[in-house]
């Protein structure tokens, strides 16, 4: 037997007010729900302003501006939106869009973020909008990231310690390959991070071994050789089910190599 799981495609849409000429009140709250947006996707938002009496508001001249804040007020996303093509009439009059990209919220933790909306017209004269009828200017939108997966975070290596008094060879703490979400072709990438002043090797080394101790074996994996003349992080991608990752430096890493990042 099959089961049958209904899934809706609509249109994200809220309602809001503009005070375009100066109104009385109601002595009630306009409707208004929390929105939520989720990460690792562009998610599309409608807004149609409206009057008082609620009806539809024309927006040709004014350039709808959009803002999003966090809870210490500073700003997270901005876009202007976009008008809804139409012919002015009753469906299409005061309602525009706009798109909170993935890469808007890359960076942004699951929080509450207050968001409002204001016209600017030709003149550059601004008209603040409402989220209900007592003036409540800001509405509320949910981040969450539950919905779609993700990038991992990076792996930072950042401490390295000299292999012996005399010798010119570092190592790197270790940290898991996370074999588990792996498989066979496992491409694991590396960002190398130097100043100018680093000459010489920086080898990735892989263990299979389930714990990392002083007799655990170590496999070169891939090799980078810096010159001192790079300015960017170097990449370097290699394949491979590993249990434990680390690096090792052929010249001292100290103040020249800030930190190493890999995402498995």
């Amino acid at each position: 037997m099959s089961q049958l799981i209904p899934r809706y495609l609509v249109n994200n849409r809220i309602q809001i007010i503009a005070n375009d000429s100066g109104f009385i009140t109601e002595y009630k709250p306009v409707y208004q729900r929390q929105i939520k947006v989720y990460k690792n996707i562009d998610n599309k938002l409608q807004f149609r302003i409206l009057n008082a009496d609620q009806k539809p508001l024309s927006i040709s001249g004014y350039t709808v501006k959009f803002s999003a804040f966090d809870e210490n007020k500073s700003l997270i996303i901005e876009h202007d939106a976009t008008a809804v093509s139409g012919d002015d009439s009753a469906a299409t009059r005061g309602l525009c869009s706009i798109t909170i990209t993935e890469n808007d919220l890359l960076n942004v933790k699951d929080q509450y973020l207050s968001y409002n909306i204001h016209l600017v017209d030709s003149n550059s004269d601004n008209t603040l909008t409402y989220s209900d009828s007592f003036f409540g200017n800001n509405g509320t939108i949910q981040i969450i990231s539950g919905a779609l997966p993700g990038p991992r975070d990076s792996y930072s290596f950042t401490q390295f310690q000299q292999h012996d008094e005399e010798s010119s060879i570092f190592y790197s703490e270790s940290k898991t390959a996370e074999p588990a979400i792996n498989g066979n072709e496992a491409l694991h990438t590396a960002a190398i991070y130097t100043s100018a002043s680093y000459i010489g090797d920086v080898v990735v080394q892989a263990t299979l071994d389930s714990t990392v101790t002083e007799s655990t074996h170590w496999g070169d994996v891939a090799t980078v050789t810096f010159t001192g003349a790079e300015t960017m992080p170097i990449p370097v991608n290699f394949n491979g089910v590993f249990n434990h990752l680390r690096f090792k430096t052929t010249a001292s890493p100290t103040s020249k190599i800030s930190k190493i990042l890999v995402r498995n």
